[in-house]
């Protein structure tokens, strides 16, 4: 037989007891010997996989913020793929013990803040969704604009998001408590409202969807609609229309992920409401398997979202290449040779043989006892006489230059024949 335990309260043939369902209906613990193997286990694969996406998503969009300076919309998808890891890494772990257990054995603060969290991410990042709508909607009404934010103004804004975000969700908080199941000394992690805020949790069961699901949703998928119109608009110059097929890209990115926010997350809105309002209307609750199926796909959002931005951004997929390049080079770069220094020379040197490897080969010759040393002193003089014009290239005397020279020095050269006849004229002749 089929059973559930709403609140570890365990109802045989799908039949339940509504009270019980209704008040201590904040973990669902399955019976059954399938579900109670695969949603814990499909559960661990989405924290797994979706933790390591938006680990790397994150790590690009860290590294593009450290080249340029961090916008608004950078700045609110890096808090969404944030919230989504928080939620992927404290949250869907403890939701996957609870559904394989019968009992509670995580002790009472993750009873009191288990869903408390679960809600203020979910929370947080439809509140950034509504944000980052109405920046991208600016953004696309004037492209050309430079719009400088500082960075203390983004940090006021996500902390004020966070803060608006866990405080929404507080009953979950305040309202859980760890009690005993009758007959059994097992502990019960169960959902009870007290007699005196009955009145607050029945606004608060209409308010409370409205506030973090319907109102910022819309609003987000509004400006999104208004943005994509603008941003169709055609352009004359070609800056504007650079920066306009910028905008729609980026346009068409945003509203992937607000969309399929939207649609994943709105049957466990259904179930949410449908329980609460189930013992006022006095009508039938929830099936077992759409309560638990509309927890798995809410927890899906979480690694759908960096998926989207893969998709949809080309800045993001250059930006993931890039990481993916760094990693890989790092694990397979050869190690790199010391650079040249007085400790370290540019090549390897040969290692120094020993003595007894010389043994065998002939004396060294020196300069002085080389045959060559007195060929290479002749032709070393021939070339200083040839430079001097007494000799040729062969070593022989030229006659005409030996008959000069001896005529010149025996004074014996006649004055017509003279070819410097001022060195032999008187003075006073000259002067005459």
């Amino acid at each position: 037989m089929d059973k559930l335990q709403d609140g570890n309260v365990s109802v045989p043939n799908g039949t339940l007891n509504r009270r019980s369902f209704l008040e201590k209906g904040a973990y669902q613990h399955l019976q059954q010997g399938d579900l109670k193997v695969l949603v814990p286990v499909g559960l661990g694969v989405i924290s797994v996989l979706g933790f390591i996406a938006n680990a790397t998503a994150v790590g690009v969009l860290v590294g593009n913020a450290r080249k340029s300076k961090l916008s608004l919309i950078n700045a609110l998808i890096l808090n969404l793929l944030l919230a989504d890891g928080l939620l992927l890494a404290f949250a869907v772990p403890f939701k996957a013990t609870a559904y394989s257990r019968e009992g509670w054995t995580l002790g009472l603060v993750v009873c009191k803040t288990c869903d408390w969290f679960v809600h203020s991410c979910m929370a947080a990042k439809s509140l950034t969704v509504a944000i980052m709508a109405n920046a991208c909607y600016r953004y696309v009404s004037n492209p050309t604009k430079q719009v400088t934010i500082r960075l203390k103004t983004i940090v006021v804004v996500l902390l004020f998001t966070w803060l608006l975000a866990c405080a929404l969700p507080l009953p979950h908080w305040l309202f859980m408590s760890l009690q005993k199941e009758d007959g059994a000394e097992r502990l019960l992690c169960v959902f009870e409202v007290p007699p005196e805020a009955r009145k607050f949790m029945s606004f608060y069961v209409k308010a409370y969807p409205l506030v973090a699901f319907c109102a910022p949703l819309s609003l987000a998928l509004l400006y999104f609609w208004r943005a994509y119109g603008r941003s169709q608009r055609r352009c004359s110059k070609t800056q504007n229309l650079r920066a306009q097929i910028r905008t729609r890209k980026l346009t068409l990115m945003l509203f992937g992920l607000t969309v399929a926010m939207a649609t994943m997350w709105l049957p466990q809105w259904v179930a949410w409401v449908w329980m609460r309002h189930a013992e006022d209307s006095d009508g039938p609750v929830p099936p077992v398997l759409f309560a638990v199926a509309a927890q798995c796909v809410m927890f899906a959002i979480s690694l759908a979202n960096p998926l989207i931005v893969l998709a949809l951004s080309e800045e993001f997929r250059e930006g993931y290449k890039g990481l993916w390049r760094r990693l890989t080079l790092r694990k397979h770069a050869p190690k790199q040779q010391p650079k040249p220094g007085p400790h370290a020379p540019t090549a390897p040197r040969s290692p120094t043989p020993r003595p007894e490897a010389f043994a065998h080969l002939p004396p060294r010759i020196t300069d002085e006892s080389r045959p060559d040393k007195q060929q290479e002193e002749q032709q070393q003089q021939q070339e200083e006489e040839e430079s001097s014009g007494n000799v040729n290239k062969d070593g022989i005397v030229l006659p005409d230059v030996e008959q000069f020279w001896h005529e010149r020095e025996s004074g014996s050269m006649s004055h017509e024949n003279d070819p410097i006849p001022w060195e032999h004229q008187d003075p006073k002749e000259g002067k005459q």
